[in-house]
Protein backbone atom coordinates (compact mmCIF):
# COMPACT_ATOMS: atom_id res chain seq x y z
CA UNK A 1 0.00 0.00 0.00
CA UNK A 2 2.91 2.28 0.76
CA UNK A 3 6.80 1.92 0.85
CA UNK A 4 8.75 1.55 4.01
CA UNK A 5 10.66 4.49 3.27
CA UNK A 6 7.79 6.34 3.24
CA UNK A 7 6.35 5.47 6.04
CA UNK A 8 9.75 5.47 8.29
CA UNK A 9 9.87 9.48 6.87
CA UNK A 10 6.05 10.23 7.76
CA UNK A 11 6.35 8.93 11.62
CA UNK A 12 10.21 10.89 12.10
CA UNK A 13 8.28 13.70 11.16
CA UNK A 14 4.92 12.82 13.53
CA UNK A 15 7.39 12.41 16.38
CA UNK A 16 9.37 15.30 15.67
CA UNK A 17 8.00 17.52 18.34
CA UNK A 18 8.25 15.39 21.12
CA UNK A 19 6.12 12.84 20.59
CA UNK A 20 7.70 9.25 22.89
CA UNK A 21 5.48 7.29 20.06
CA UNK A 22 3.55 7.36 16.53
CA UNK A 23 1.50 5.13 14.11
CA UNK A 24 0.41 5.18 10.84
CA UNK A 25 -3.02 3.18 9.89
CA UNK A 26 -4.01 3.37 5.82
CA UNK A 27 -6.75 1.78 5.03
CA UNK A 28 -8.45 0.68 1.29
CA UNK A 29 -12.16 -0.52 1.71
CA UNK A 30 -14.60 -2.36 -0.65
CA UNK A 31 -18.21 -1.95 0.27
CA UNK A 32 -20.75 -3.64 -2.17
CA UNK A 33 -24.60 -4.55 -1.80
CA UNK A 34 -27.59 -5.10 -3.24
CA UNK A 35 -31.22 -4.53 -1.86
CA UNK A 36 -34.43 -6.14 -2.88
CA UNK A 37 -38.06 -4.71 -1.74
CA UNK A 38 -40.66 -7.54 -2.49
CA UNK A 39 -38.31 -9.56 -4.85
CA UNK A 40 -37.07 -6.35 -7.19
CA UNK A 41 -33.82 -4.77 -6.81
CA UNK A 42 -33.90 -1.80 -5.39
CA UNK A 43 -30.48 -0.04 -4.41
CA UNK A 44 -26.94 -1.52 -5.68
CA UNK A 45 -23.69 -0.02 -3.96
CA UNK A 46 -20.52 -0.07 -4.65
CA UNK A 47 -17.71 2.46 -3.35
CA UNK A 48 -14.44 2.52 -1.66
CA UNK A 49 -12.85 4.27 1.25
CA UNK A 50 -9.53 4.84 1.32
CA UNK A 51 -7.11 7.04 3.81
CA UNK A 52 -4.82 7.45 6.59
CA UNK A 53 -4.82 8.09 10.25
CA UNK A 54 -1.88 9.10 11.88
CA UNK A 55 -1.89 9.61 15.69
CA UNK A 56 0.94 10.43 18.31
CA UNK A 57 1.42 9.88 21.76
CA UNK A 58 3.13 11.92 24.43
CA UNK A 59 2.25 10.07 27.55
CA UNK A 60 -1.43 9.36 28.21
CA UNK A 61 -2.34 12.60 25.71
CA UNK A 62 -2.91 11.52 21.91
CA UNK A 63 -3.52 13.76 18.76
CA UNK A 64 -4.72 11.88 15.59
CA UNK A 65 -5.52 13.17 11.66
CA UNK A 66 -6.44 11.49 9.17
CA UNK A 67 -6.21 12.36 5.23
CA UNK A 68 -7.61 11.42 2.03
CA UNK A 69 -4.71 12.69 0.34
CA UNK A 70 -2.18 9.55 -0.30
CA UNK A 71 0.55 11.28 -1.79
CA UNK A 72 4.08 12.18 0.15
CA UNK A 73 2.63 15.67 0.41
CA UNK A 74 -0.05 14.83 1.72
CA UNK A 75 1.17 12.41 4.15
CA UNK A 76 4.20 14.05 5.52
CA UNK A 77 1.34 17.55 6.07
CA UNK A 78 -1.15 15.23 7.95
CA UNK A 79 1.79 14.05 10.17
CA UNK A 80 3.16 17.84 11.04
CA UNK A 81 -0.50 18.77 11.15
CA UNK A 82 -0.55 16.02 14.74
CA UNK A 83 3.04 17.12 15.27
CA UNK A 84 1.87 20.58 15.68
CA UNK A 85 -0.76 20.08 17.80
CA UNK A 86 1.52 18.37 20.20
CA UNK A 87 4.54 21.15 20.23
CA UNK A 88 6.14 19.74 23.23
CA UNK A 89 9.74 20.47 21.48
CA UNK A 90 11.97 19.90 18.67
CA UNK A 91 13.60 16.00 18.88
CA UNK A 92 15.13 13.80 16.39
CA UNK A 93 13.92 10.40 15.58
CA UNK A 94 14.83 8.41 13.69
CA UNK A 95 12.46 5.05 12.79
CA UNK A 96 13.59 1.41 11.31
CA UNK A 97 10.93 -0.39 10.15
CA UNK A 98 10.39 -4.27 10.00
CA UNK A 99 8.01 -6.24 8.01
CA UNK A 100 6.04 -8.89 10.06
CA UNK A 101 4.02 -11.71 8.25
CA UNK A 102 0.96 -12.32 9.96
CA UNK A 103 -1.00 -15.74 9.85
CA UNK A 104 -4.18 -15.26 8.12
CA UNK A 105 -6.71 -17.56 9.89
CA UNK A 106 -9.71 -16.01 7.19
CA UNK A 107 -9.15 -17.79 4.22
CA UNK A 108 -11.41 -16.76 1.15
CA UNK A 109 -12.43 -18.66 -1.50
CA UNK A 110 -14.86 -17.10 -3.22
CA UNK A 111 -14.14 -13.36 -2.95
CA UNK A 112 -17.87 -11.66 -3.42
CA UNK A 113 -16.37 -8.07 -5.25
CA UNK A 114 -15.17 -10.32 -8.08
CA UNK A 115 -18.81 -12.32 -8.46
CA UNK A 116 -21.24 -12.07 -11.00
CA UNK A 117 -24.08 -9.78 -10.10
CA UNK A 118 -26.47 -12.40 -11.38
CA UNK A 119 -25.11 -15.03 -8.71
CA UNK A 120 -25.34 -12.68 -6.04
CA UNK A 121 -28.63 -11.67 -6.71
CA UNK A 122 -30.34 -15.04 -7.30
CA UNK A 123 -28.79 -15.45 -3.49
CA UNK A 124 -30.60 -12.75 -2.44
CA UNK A 125 -34.17 -13.42 -4.65
CA UNK A 126 -33.92 -17.23 -3.29
CA UNK A 127 -34.16 -16.05 0.21
CA UNK A 128 -36.12 -13.31 -0.09
CA UNK A 129 -38.89 -15.35 -2.19
CA UNK A 130 -38.97 -18.06 0.33
CA UNK A 131 -39.59 -15.70 2.80
CA UNK A 132 -42.67 -14.15 0.85
CA UNK A 133 -44.02 -17.87 0.04
CA UNK A 134 -44.15 -18.35 3.68
CA UNK A 135 -47.83 -17.02 4.19
CA UNK A 136 -50.37 -15.84 2.13
CA UNK A 137 -50.10 -13.21 5.44
CA UNK A 138 -46.80 -11.93 4.49
CA UNK A 139 -47.04 -8.64 3.11
CA UNK A 140 -43.52 -7.08 2.47
CA UNK A 141 -40.45 -8.38 2.11
CA UNK A 142 -36.76 -6.69 2.23
CA UNK A 143 -33.17 -8.29 1.75
CA UNK A 144 -29.83 -7.05 1.50
CA UNK A 145 -26.65 -8.94 0.89
CA UNK A 146 -23.74 -6.79 1.57
CA UNK A 147 -19.86 -7.51 1.66
CA UNK A 148 -16.33 -5.59 2.93
CA UNK A 149 -12.93 -6.23 1.18
CA UNK A 150 -10.87 -4.74 3.99
CA UNK A 151 -7.11 -3.73 3.80
CA UNK A 152 -5.27 -2.18 5.91
CA UNK A 153 -1.47 -1.56 6.84
CA UNK A 154 -0.20 -0.38 10.19
CA UNK A 155 3.50 0.85 11.31
CA UNK A 156 4.12 2.48 14.71
CA UNK A 157 7.60 4.34 15.59
CA UNK A 158 8.78 0.77 17.88
CA UNK A 159 9.54 -0.82 14.39
CA UNK A 160 6.22 -2.74 13.50
CA UNK A 161 5.01 -3.18 9.74
CA UNK A 162 2.11 -4.98 9.54
CA UNK A 163 -0.66 -5.48 6.08
CA UNK A 164 -3.66 -7.50 6.50
CA UNK A 165 -6.84 -8.11 4.32
CA UNK A 166 -10.64 -9.34 6.00
CA UNK A 167 -13.59 -9.84 3.85
CA UNK A 168 -17.27 -10.32 5.02
CA UNK A 169 -20.53 -11.09 4.10
CA UNK A 170 -23.74 -10.85 5.25
CA UNK A 171 -27.40 -11.25 4.22
CA UNK A 172 -30.28 -9.76 6.25
CA UNK A 173 -34.10 -10.56 5.42
CA UNK A 174 -36.80 -8.56 6.91
CA UNK A 175 -40.84 -9.75 6.86
CA UNK A 176 -43.81 -8.04 7.58
CA UNK A 177 -46.83 -9.89 8.07
CA UNK A 178 -49.99 -8.20 8.32
CA UNK A 179 -53.82 -9.23 9.38
CA UNK A 180 -56.88 -6.80 9.93
CA UNK A 181 -54.53 -3.36 9.76
CA UNK A 182 -52.30 -4.62 12.42
CA UNK A 183 -48.30 -5.44 10.95
CA UNK A 184 -45.35 -7.41 12.86
CA UNK A 185 -42.04 -8.03 11.84
CA UNK A 186 -39.75 -10.77 11.85
CA UNK A 187 -35.85 -10.94 10.94
CA UNK A 188 -32.94 -13.26 10.38
CA UNK A 189 -29.21 -11.68 9.30
CA UNK A 190 -26.25 -13.77 9.94
CA UNK A 191 -22.95 -12.96 8.35
CA UNK A 192 -19.25 -14.32 8.51
CA UNK A 193 -15.83 -13.63 7.42
CA UNK A 194 -16.21 -15.23 4.87
CA UNK A 195 -16.85 -14.95 0.65
CA UNK A 196 -20.16 -16.48 -0.66
CA UNK A 197 -18.82 -19.48 0.28
CA UNK A 198 -20.76 -18.76 3.59
CA UNK A 199 -23.58 -19.90 1.61
CA UNK A 200 -22.09 -23.51 1.96
CA UNK A 201 -22.98 -23.03 5.63
CA UNK A 202 -26.12 -21.56 5.18
CA UNK A 203 -29.11 -21.68 2.91
CA UNK A 204 -30.64 -18.19 1.83
CA UNK A 205 -34.38 -20.09 1.68
CA UNK A 206 -33.60 -21.26 5.14
CA UNK A 207 -32.89 -17.30 6.01
CA UNK A 208 -36.03 -16.33 4.42
CA UNK A 209 -38.32 -18.59 6.00
CA UNK A 210 -36.66 -17.81 9.78
CA UNK A 211 -37.58 -14.05 9.07
CA UNK A 212 -41.07 -14.64 8.01
CA UNK A 213 -42.03 -17.35 10.60
CA UNK A 214 -40.89 -15.06 13.69
CA UNK A 215 -43.12 -12.18 12.01
CA UNK A 216 -45.82 -14.69 11.99
CA UNK A 217 -45.61 -15.76 15.82
CA UNK A 218 -45.51 -12.16 16.52
CA UNK A 219 -48.61 -11.45 14.73
CA UNK A 220 -50.49 -13.98 16.42
CA UNK A 221 -49.31 -12.82 19.76
CA UNK A 222 -50.74 -11.60 22.55
CA UNK A 223 -49.03 -8.92 24.95
CA UNK A 224 -46.35 -9.72 27.55
CA UNK A 225 -47.64 -9.01 31.00
CA UNK A 226 -44.84 -7.10 32.93
CA UNK A 227 -43.22 -8.02 36.40
CA UNK A 228 -40.19 -9.50 37.92
CA UNK A 229 -40.23 -12.89 37.06
CA UNK A 230 -37.45 -15.77 36.05
CA UNK A 231 -36.25 -15.92 32.37
CA UNK A 232 -34.76 -18.26 30.06
CA UNK A 233 -33.05 -16.44 27.43
CA UNK A 234 -31.98 -18.16 24.35
CA UNK A 235 -28.04 -18.83 22.98
CA UNK A 236 -26.87 -17.07 19.92
CA UNK A 237 -27.97 -13.33 19.83
CA UNK A 238 -29.32 -13.81 23.21
CA UNK A 239 -25.59 -13.07 24.16
CA UNK A 240 -26.42 -9.25 23.44
CA UNK A 241 -27.15 -8.68 26.82
CA UNK A 242 -23.88 -9.58 28.25
CA UNK A 243 -22.06 -7.81 25.33
CA UNK A 244 -24.28 -4.69 26.07
CA UNK A 245 -24.74 -4.59 30.20
CA UNK A 246 -21.77 -6.16 31.00
CA UNK A 247 -18.95 -6.10 27.95
CA UNK A 248 -18.68 -2.18 27.77
CA UNK A 249 -18.20 -2.05 30.65
CA UNK A 250 -14.92 -4.12 30.59
CA UNK A 251 -13.47 -2.60 28.00
CA UNK A 252 -10.40 -0.01 28.75
CA UNK A 253 -12.88 3.34 26.98
CA UNK A 254 -14.52 3.37 30.42
CA UNK A 255 -12.12 1.05 32.66
CA UNK A 256 -9.10 3.75 31.94
CA UNK A 257 -10.94 6.79 32.98
CA UNK A 258 -12.86 5.31 36.06
CA UNK A 259 -16.31 5.43 33.87
CA UNK A 260 -17.27 1.55 34.25
CA UNK A 261 -19.26 -0.31 37.09
CA UNK A 262 -16.30 -3.04 36.38
CA UNK A 263 -13.26 -0.41 37.72
CA UNK A 264 -10.69 -1.93 40.55
CA UNK A 265 -12.80 -5.31 41.00
CA UNK A 266 -10.08 -7.96 39.54
CA UNK A 267 -9.46 -10.78 41.17
CA UNK A 268 -13.18 -10.30 42.77
CA UNK A 269 -16.09 -12.12 42.50
CA UNK A 270 -18.79 -10.03 39.89
CA UNK A 271 -20.72 -13.18 38.64
CA UNK A 272 -22.51 -16.60 39.75
CA UNK A 273 -19.85 -19.34 39.56
CA UNK A 274 -21.27 -21.43 36.81
CA UNK A 275 -20.64 -17.87 34.06
CA UNK A 276 -17.33 -17.91 32.43
CA UNK A 277 -16.87 -14.87 29.87
CA UNK A 278 -14.76 -14.72 26.96
CA UNK A 279 -13.76 -12.68 23.99
CA UNK A 280 -12.19 -13.93 21.23
CA UNK A 281 -11.46 -12.53 17.87
CA UNK A 282 -9.36 -15.68 16.72
CA UNK A 283 -12.16 -17.91 16.02
CA UNK A 284 -11.88 -18.71 12.30
CA UNK A 285 -14.15 -17.25 9.87
CA UNK A 286 -16.61 -15.39 12.61
CA UNK A 287 -18.04 -12.35 12.09
CA UNK A 288 -16.17 -10.33 14.62
CA UNK A 289 -12.97 -12.04 14.25
CA UNK A 290 -9.42 -10.34 12.71
CA UNK A 291 -6.05 -11.25 12.41
CA UNK A 292 -4.81 -8.20 14.01
CA UNK A 293 -6.28 -5.27 15.54
CA UNK A 294 -6.02 -1.91 14.06
CA UNK A 295 -2.87 -1.20 15.90
CA UNK A 296 -1.09 -3.81 14.49
CA UNK A 297 -1.10 -6.49 17.42
CA UNK A 298 -2.07 -9.78 17.23
CA UNK A 299 -5.87 -10.57 18.43
CA UNK A 300 -6.25 -13.21 21.40
CA UNK A 301 -8.16 -15.62 23.44
CA UNK A 302 -8.68 -13.15 26.63
CA UNK A 303 -10.76 -15.18 29.30
CA UNK A 304 -12.92 -12.17 31.23
CA UNK A 305 -14.66 -14.04 33.98
CA UNK A 306 -13.77 -17.52 34.83
CA UNK A 307 -16.31 -19.38 37.16
CA UNK A 308 -17.82 -16.14 38.41
CA UNK A 309 -14.67 -14.16 39.09
CA UNK A 310 -12.89 -11.26 36.83
CA UNK A 311 -10.01 -11.86 35.32
CA UNK A 312 -9.02 -9.46 32.69
CA UNK A 313 -10.23 -6.22 30.90
CA UNK A 314 -9.95 -5.74 26.86
CA UNK A 315 -6.92 -3.05 26.60
CA UNK A 316 -5.75 -1.42 24.09
CA UNK A 317 -2.43 0.82 23.55
CA UNK A 318 -3.77 3.96 25.27
CA UNK A 319 -5.62 1.96 28.15
CA UNK A 320 -2.62 0.26 28.67
CA UNK A 321 -0.78 3.61 29.39
CA UNK A 322 -3.63 4.30 31.64
CA UNK A 323 -3.71 1.61 33.25
CA UNK A 324 -0.65 -0.09 33.74
CA UNK A 325 -1.23 -3.35 32.00
CA UNK A 326 -0.57 -5.19 28.83
CA UNK A 327 -2.65 -4.78 25.26
CA UNK A 328 -5.21 -7.39 24.73
CA UNK A 329 -5.11 -7.40 21.24
CA UNK A 330 -9.06 -5.53 21.28
CA UNK A 331 -7.91 -2.03 19.58
CA UNK A 332 -10.57 -1.48 16.92
CA UNK A 333 -12.10 1.60 14.67
CA UNK A 334 -15.19 1.80 11.77
CA UNK A 335 -12.21 3.52 9.49
CA UNK A 336 -8.85 5.40 9.44
CA UNK A 337 -11.47 9.03 9.98
CA UNK A 338 -11.70 7.17 13.90
CA UNK A 339 -8.58 7.36 16.46
CA UNK A 340 -8.77 3.48 17.24
CA UNK A 341 -10.04 2.15 21.31
CA UNK A 342 -10.80 -0.78 23.15
CA UNK A 343 -13.73 -2.79 21.28
CA UNK A 344 -14.78 -6.48 21.36
CA UNK A 345 -14.98 -8.98 18.99
CA UNK A 346 -16.22 -12.55 19.68
CA UNK A 347 -17.77 -12.27 23.27
CA UNK A 348 -19.58 -15.05 24.58
CA UNK A 349 -20.43 -16.81 27.89
CA UNK A 350 -19.38 -20.04 27.98
CA UNK A 351 -20.78 -23.31 28.21
CA UNK A 352 -22.07 -24.07 31.32
CA UNK A 353 -22.80 -27.62 33.09
CA UNK A 354 -26.74 -27.62 32.95
CA UNK A 355 -28.88 -29.50 30.44
CA UNK A 356 -30.95 -26.89 28.40
CA UNK A 357 -34.15 -29.23 28.78
CA UNK A 358 -33.18 -28.81 32.74
CA UNK A 359 -33.62 -24.87 32.75
CA UNK A 360 -37.07 -25.10 30.73
CA UNK A 361 -38.19 -27.53 33.05
CA UNK A 362 -36.79 -25.76 36.26
CA UNK A 363 -39.19 -22.47 35.38
CA UNK A 364 -42.64 -22.91 37.30
CA UNK A 365 -43.46 -18.89 35.36
CA UNK A 366 -41.68 -17.00 33.69
CA UNK A 367 -40.64 -15.89 30.03
CA UNK A 368 -38.54 -17.80 27.54
CA UNK A 369 -36.78 -15.20 25.43
CA UNK A 370 -36.10 -16.97 21.89
CA UNK A 371 -34.51 -14.47 20.35
CA UNK A 372 -33.33 -10.91 21.19
CA UNK A 373 -33.47 -7.49 20.27
CA UNK A 374 -31.79 -4.40 20.49
CA UNK A 375 -31.75 -1.86 23.22
CA UNK A 376 -29.26 0.53 25.23
CA UNK A 377 -26.79 0.56 28.22
CA UNK A 378 -25.16 2.94 30.53
CA UNK A 379 -21.67 1.92 31.36
CA UNK A 380 -21.46 3.74 33.91
CA UNK A 381 -24.20 2.42 36.03
CA UNK A 382 -25.12 -1.00 34.13
CA UNK A 383 -28.75 -0.60 33.36
CA UNK A 384 -29.91 -1.71 30.37
CA UNK A 385 -32.86 -1.91 28.68
CA UNK A 386 -33.91 -4.91 26.14
CA UNK A 387 -36.49 -5.74 23.40
CA UNK A 388 -37.21 -9.08 23.26
CA UNK A 389 -37.59 -9.75 19.38
CA UNK A 390 -39.74 -13.63 19.87
CA UNK A 391 -40.84 -14.31 23.32
CA UNK A 392 -43.04 -17.24 24.75
CA UNK A 393 -44.27 -17.68 28.26
CA UNK A 394 -43.38 -20.49 30.33
CA UNK A 395 -45.80 -22.45 33.01
CA UNK A 396 -44.94 -25.38 35.07
CA UNK A 397 -41.82 -26.42 33.02
CA UNK A 398 -43.21 -26.26 29.06
CA UNK A 399 -42.82 -23.85 26.92
CA UNK A 400 -46.52 -22.11 26.13
CA UNK A 401 -48.18 -19.41 24.29
CA UNK A 402 -46.44 -16.57 22.40
CA UNK A 403 -46.21 -12.96 23.37
CA UNK A 404 -44.60 -9.83 22.25
CA UNK A 405 -43.75 -6.57 23.43
CA UNK A 406 -41.44 -8.15 26.13
CA UNK A 407 -38.60 -6.31 27.60
CA UNK A 408 -35.73 -7.23 30.04
CA UNK A 409 -34.59 -4.25 32.21
CA UNK A 410 -31.49 -4.37 35.18
CA UNK A 411 -28.29 -3.95 35.78
CA UNK A 412 -24.77 -5.41 34.27
CA UNK A 413 -23.59 -6.25 37.77
CA UNK A 414 -27.25 -8.01 39.18
CA UNK A 415 -27.87 -10.11 36.02
CA UNK A 416 -24.66 -11.62 36.39
CA UNK A 417 -25.10 -12.68 40.18
CA UNK A 418 -28.40 -13.59 39.12
CA UNK A 419 -27.40 -16.23 36.18
CA UNK A 420 -27.94 -19.36 38.26
CA UNK A 421 -28.24 -21.79 35.33
CA UNK A 422 -25.97 -22.19 31.78
CA UNK A 423 -26.82 -24.39 29.08
CA UNK A 424 -24.15 -26.24 26.92
CA UNK A 425 -25.78 -25.13 23.44
CA UNK A 426 -23.52 -21.85 22.83
CA UNK A 427 -24.19 -20.72 19.76
CA UNK A 428 -23.37 -16.87 18.08
CA UNK A 429 -25.26 -14.18 16.65
CA UNK A 430 -24.14 -11.17 14.67
CA UNK A 431 -24.20 -7.44 14.96
CA UNK A 432 -22.95 -4.05 14.40
CA UNK A 433 -21.09 -2.42 17.67
CA UNK A 434 -21.14 1.45 18.33
CA UNK A 435 -18.77 2.95 20.17
CA UNK A 436 -16.29 6.52 20.21
CA UNK A 437 -14.46 4.26 17.25
CA UNK A 438 -17.80 3.94 14.88
CA UNK A 439 -19.61 0.86 13.75
CA UNK A 440 -17.44 -2.15 14.17
CA UNK A 441 -18.56 -5.83 13.39
CA UNK A 442 -19.18 -7.79 16.78
CA UNK A 443 -20.41 -11.75 17.32
CA UNK A 444 -21.84 -12.04 20.32
CA UNK A 445 -23.27 -15.23 21.98
CA UNK A 446 -23.94 -17.57 24.80
CA UNK A 447 -26.15 -21.26 25.32
CA UNK A 448 -29.38 -21.10 26.78
CA UNK A 449 -29.04 -19.15 30.35
CA UNK A 450 -31.55 -18.89 33.19
CA UNK A 451 -32.07 -15.54 34.95
CA UNK A 452 -33.59 -16.50 38.90
CA UNK A 453 -35.28 -13.06 38.64
CA UNK A 454 -35.38 -9.47 36.17
CA UNK A 455 -37.97 -7.35 35.78
CA UNK A 456 -39.79 -7.88 32.61
CA UNK A 457 -41.56 -4.86 30.79
CA UNK A 458 -45.27 -5.43 28.93
CA UNK A 459 -48.15 -4.38 29.30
Amino acid sequence: MFKKELLEEVLSVAMSTGGDFAEVYGEHTRNNSIQLVNGKIDKINDNVLSGVGIRVFLGQRTVYASTTDLTREGLISCARSVADALDEGKTAQSIVLTPKAILDIHPIKIYPAGAEMRIKTEILKDACFAAKNFSEKIAQVQGSLASVDHEIIVANSDGLLVQDRHVRTRIGVSSVAADNGENQSGSCSPGRSMGLEMFELFDPKEIGIHASRQAMVNLGAGYCKAGQMTVAIENGFGGVIFHEACGHSLEATQVGIGMSEMCGKLGQKIANEKVTAIDDGTIPNAWGSVNIDDEGNPTQRNILIENGVLKKYMIDRLGSRRMGMAMTGNSRRQSYTFEPTSRMTNTFIDNGPDKNEDIIASIEYGLYAKEMGGGSVNPLTGEFNFSVREGYMVRNGKICEAVRGASLIGTGSRILQDIDMVGQNLDYGQGMCGSSSGSVPTDVGQPLIRVKKITVGGR
